[in-house]
């Protein structure tokens, strides 16, 4: 039976970064020929045998505690995003996947949709699983892109910031930046490794993009949370923003992104001149609508995938 790829790979690729002086190892010596840790090493660390902690690099069919998971994730110095990860990937053991399912539709409450319609003065947006675009307000639009006017297949951030070459020229640091929304998304497969639209996803942009093959095996993750993008924006030039991740009660799977100008002169300036344009325009398609969006069969969930 074939091991746990995702794992293994994960595992390793944590093992090989950690410099070893900094939990107290020699750098060098006649036994270290690769960078990192060496397996005997993590397993001391953690607390297992060395025998226990290569069967789980190796994506074998072992079952092991929260407590040992825990163990190895302060061994190889995990963050919180990357322990998530490494516990989604446990419960994914071989034998355990299901057939992949095409997902529901998932849709932003209407609730959800007047809140985000009541910020003038902010950016706001909501994505849901993998990065698709669930709905936007004017200034969003207006700062990054009208998504509610592409084809609903390719309303998705990720794919529109690795692919397009409008947001090559929008984001001054575009190549962070699309490694980063790779490694959203490689957390999202983790958390959701049955969903056919997440395989289609990577499938495509392992094919169109040059970049994300190697964005995508590197094995990172990330979770989003705050912090400052630059723009470098086609009706106002540079500018700096800050945003917030916020996720909504009851809506696990959706994270509302709230996008502000940063305190500087420039960015303030360039933010007024794009509020300029934030007027009200053609109204959001209902979620009914049948043209853009294609209605799910009677056995998919209406509400979220």
């Amino acid at each position: 039976m074939a091991g746990n790829v995702d794992l293994s790979q994960f595992l390793r690729r944590c093992r090989d970064r950690i410099d070893p002086a900094s939990v107290g190892l020699p750098e060098r010596g006649a036994y270290r020929r690769v960078p990192g840790l060496r397996r005997e090493e993590v397993a001391q660390l953690a607390g297992v045998s060395t025998d226990y902690y290569t069967r789980l690099e190796q994506g074998r069919n072992i079952t092991p505690s929260d407590s040992v998971l825990d163990a190895v994730a302060d061994a190889l110095r995990l963050d919180d995003a990357e322990r998530a990860h490494l516990h989604d990937l446990i419960k994914t053991r071989p034998g355990r996947r299901t057939r992949r399912t095409a997902p529901g539709v998932q849709r932003a409450r209407p609730g959800l949709l007047r809140f985000l319609d009541s910020f003038h003065d902010h950016a706001a947006f909501i994505l849901g699983r993998r990065g698709d675009v669930l709905a936007t307000n004017h200034l969003c639009r207006v700062l990054i892109a009208d998504f509610d006017a592409m084809p609903y297949r390719e309303r998705n951030l990720t794919r529109w910031i690795v692919l397009s070459p409008e947001a090559r020229d929008l984001y001054v640091d575009w190549e962070r930046l699309a490694a980063e929304m790779t490694a959203i998304l490689r957390l999202d497969a983790g958390r959701h490794p049955d969903d056919a639209r997440t395989a289609e996803l990577i499938g495509e942009l392992t094919m169109k993009s040059e970049h994300f093959p190697r964005w995508w095996d590197d094995h990172k993750v990330l979770t989003r949370t705050h912090g400052q993008k630059r723009f470098n924006h086609p009706l106002v030039g540079g500018l700096t923003i800050d945003y917030q991740a916020l996720t909504p009660p009851g809506e696990d799977d959706q994270t509302l992104f709230l996008y502000m100008p940063a305190q500087d002169r420039t960015s303030e300036e360039a933010w007024r001149l794009l509020a300029d344009w934030n007027t009200p325009g053609p109204d959001r398609p209902q979620p009914d609508d049948t043209a853009t969006t294609p209605s799910p069969s009677p056995s998919e969930d209406r509400s979220s995938p």
